[in-house]
């Protein structure tokens, strides 16, 4: 007689399904199909949580500039002038105190300039 495991087969084919709720046409019926598509939003959603880290950055640089610029420097030098000073803040600290706390930035402007 052929052994097939059904407990855990049953049990893996139940997860992917589950996994698979709410997706359209066979994808979300269809357990070969299924295990595609639950693959492919696994890659997806690998990806998108870099994408995501990628465009914080981006939207916390954006900021740092606009604020740099209103005060008359470059991003560019205000972050070459904070490495030079020794002041480790990283992109979200300084987006975050450009956003909230004008006078703040100002003085490490003025440190980054020095």
């Amino acid at each position: 007689m052929r052994a097939t495991n059904a407990p855990a087969s049953r049990a893996r084919r139940k997860r992917v399904l589950d996994r698979a709720k709410g997706f359209q046409n066979n994808r979300n019926v269809w357990i070969r199909q299924a295990f595609k598509a639950v693959d492919r939003a696994n890659a997806m959603a690998y990806t998108g949580r870099r994408q995501k880290k990628r465009a914080y950055r981006c939207l916390w640089t954006v900021r740092i500039n606009a604020a740099c610029r209103a005060n008359g420097t470059m991003y560019s030098r205000f972050i070459a002038g904070l490495k030079k000073a020794n002041i480790t803040l990283d992109r979200k600290a300084l987006a975050e105190i450009a956003v909230n706390d004008v006078e703040a930035f100002a003085k490490l402007l003025e440190i980054a300039k020095a």
